[in-house]
C-alpha cells in the first residue's frame, strides 16, 4: 500500500494539510542525522506492513526533499540499505528491519509524518523524536480496551463462520483469554515467536478438554476465531504482490515467514490436543456448517470492525471508513462466491477494497489507506484455510497438501485483486483527477516522484 498526502505531522485527520514546500526548499541537514531519520522512518513503514518497493520510493523522496538528489535505497523486510549524496560526498549505511508490529493509530501517524517529510516540512532531528514518541504511545483504549476489543473481534469472526449461539459464547471466552495473553507479551520481541504457539496450544487444550468431557461444542467454529489476529494473511498476500513485481528476496522472505507462522500455529493446536489426549485432527472435517440467517455474517463484519478498532487502537473517527471498506470487500467477496466460486472470491474483495482505501485517503481526507485496508484482509480470511490445511497434514498428508494448494490459489487471487485494484485506481485518477497512485518497483533513478 502506498502513502499519500495527509493532514498534519501530528496525525490529526481533522486539521488542514500544511503547505507543501518546493522540493529542496528545506536546509540540507547533517547527513548522519538524515540517515538515522531515513532508517527509522523506513523501519516504521515496514513495521506497518508496507510494500518494500514503496518504502524505497518514499525514502528516496524524503532524501530528495532535503537536497540529497542522488540517493539509493534497498529495502527488505529484515534490512534497509541507504546511500545519500549531496553532490560532494557520499554516505552509505545499513540498518536492521523492524522488531515489532504497529497498531493502526501508530501506522496512521507514521504515514502522516512520512508525507510531511516528503515535502521537506520536518526537521530530521524533530522527526526522529516524533517517531520515538509514536513508538511509545499507549493504546487509545488502554489495556482493558485491548482485551475487550479482542473478545469482540473474536465473536465477529465466529459469526462469519456461522456457528451456534453456544459456540459464540465459547469463542468470546477464548478471545478474552488470548487477549490477556497478548497483553502480557507486551512489546518484547523475544516473545513474538513463541506467542502464536502458546496461544494456539491454550485454545486447543481448552477446546478439546471441553469436547472430551461432553460439552456440546463444534471445534472448527471455536479454534480459529481466537487466533485470527495471528493468521499471516496480509504477510502472505504482500509476499505474492512483491513476487509479482520482481522483488524475489522480499517476496520469498514474506511467504516463508507467513508459512512458518502457520506451521507454528498448527503445531500449537496439535500440542494442545495431544496434552489433553485428543487426536489433532478431531472434528476438523466432520462437523457440518450451520445454515445461517442471511444477516448474521453481515452483523459479524460490523462486530469484527468494532473489535479491531478497539484492539488495534484505530485512529479517531476512522471506524466508519474501516467499516465501509470491510463491508465493500465482504459484499464483493459474497458476490464473487456466488458467481465464480469461493476460490476466486478474495480477488473481487481485494479488487474493490484497494481503490476504495486510496479514494478515502486521497479524496476524502480519511485515514491512510493501510489503516482501512488491513482489517479487510481478516474479513477475507485466507489464512484460516491455510491453518486448517497445515493442521490436517499432521493426520492426513494428502488432504493437507490438497488444502494448501487451494490456499495458494486463494492468496494468489487476493494478491491479483490488490494489484488490479491499484492499477484501476491509478488509471481512474490519472484519467479523471489530479490525485495519483503509484505502486510497484521504485524507479532507481528517482523519476518516480509525483508531479505537483
Amino acid at each position: 500500500m502506498t502513502n499519500g498526502q495527509t493532514s498534519s505531522v501530528s496525525g490529526n485527520d481533522e486539521s488542514k494539510p500544511p503547505r507543501t514546500n518546493e522540493p529542496g526548499a528545506s536546509a540540507t541537514p547533517e547527513p548522519r542525522i538524515l540517515l538515522d531519520f531515513l532508517f527509522s522512518l523506513g523501519q516504521a513503514y515496514l513495521a506497518g506492513g508496507e510494500q518494500t518497493a514503496q518504502v524505497e520510493l518514499t525514502l528516496r523522496r524524503v532524501a530528495a526533499a532535503y537536497g540529497m538528489r542522488r540517493s539509493a535505497v534497498v529495502a527488505f523486510p529484515t534490512a534497509i540499505f541507504v546511500r545519500i549524496s549531496d553532490g560532494t560526498s557520499e554516505h552509505v549505511d545499513l540498518a536492521p528491519g523492524p522488531g515489532r508490529n504497529l497498531r493502526l493509530d501508530q501506522i496512521a501517524e507514521v504515514y502522516t509524518l512520512g508525507a510531511a517529510a516528503q515535502r521537506g516540512e520536518v526537521v530530521p532531528e524533530l522527526g526522529l523524536q516524533r517517531l520515538n514518541a509514536i513508538m511509545r504511545e499507549p493504546a487509545r483504549f488502554g489495556a482493558l480496551g485491548s482485551i475487550v476489543g479482542h473478545t469482540i473481534l473474536t465473536v465477529g469472526v465466529a459469526m462469519l463462520l456461522v456457528p451456534a449461539v453456544e459456540s459464540l459464547l465459547y469463542a468470546a471466552a477464548l478471545g478474552a483469554i488470548i487477549g490477556v495473553v497478548k497483553l502480557l507479551k507486551g512489546n518484547q520481541p523475544v516473545f513474538a515467536v513463541p506467542l502464536p504457539v502458546v496461544a494456539a496450544a491454550i485454545v486447543s487444550g481448552l477446546v478439546f478438554s471441553l469436547v472430551r468431557y461432553g460439552y456440546g461444542l463444534e471445534p472448527f467454529h471455536v479454534l480459529v476465531p481466537p487466533l485470527v489476529t495471528f493468521l499471516p494473511g496480509m504477510m502472505l498476500t504482500m509476499g505474492m504482490v512483491e513476487l509479482a513485481y520482481g522483488d524475489m528476496v522480499s517476496g520469498s522472505a514474506r511467504l516463508i515467514s507467513g508459512f512458518v507462522q502457520l506451521v507454528l500455529l498448527a503445531f500449537g493446536l496439535a500440542a494442545g490436543a495431544m496434552v489433553v489426549g485428543m487426536s489433532s485432527g478431531f472434528g476438523a472435517d466432520a462437523i457440518p456448517l450451520v445454515d445461517p440467517m442471511p444477516w448474521v455474517p453481515w452483523l459479524g463484519v460490523l462486530v469484527f470492525g468494532v473489535g479491531v478498532s478497539m484492539h488495534f487502537s484505530a485512529p479517531r473517527r476512522s471506524l466508519p471508513w474501516m467499516l465501509l471498506v470491510m463491508f465493500a470487500a465482504f459484499a464483493a467477496q459474497q458476490l464473487g462466491t456466488r458467481a465464480f466460486g469461493s476460490e476466486t472470491s478474495g480477488f473481487w474483495g481485494a479488487l474493490l477494497a484497494t481503490p476504495l482505501s486510496y479514494l478515502i485517503q486521497l479524496r476524502f481526507n480519511g485515514p491512510p489507506a493501510m489503516v482501512t485496508f488491513l482489517p479487510s484482509f481478516w474479513v477475507l480470511v485466507p489464512g484460516a484455510l491455510g491453518l486448517l490445511s497445515v493442521k490436517r497434514m499432521l493426520t492426513d498428508r494428502a488432504a493437507g497438501i490438497d488444502g494448501l494448494v487451494t490456499v495458494v490459489f486463494v492468496i494468489a487471487s487476493i494478491a491479483l485483486g490488490t494489484l488490479m485494484g491499484a492499477a484501476l485506481y491509478k488509471w481512474i485518477s490519472e484519467s479523471f483527477g489530479s490525485w495519483q497512485l503509484r505502486m510497484g518497483r521504485a524507479d532507481p533513478k528517482g523519476r518516480g516522484a509525483p508531479k505537483e
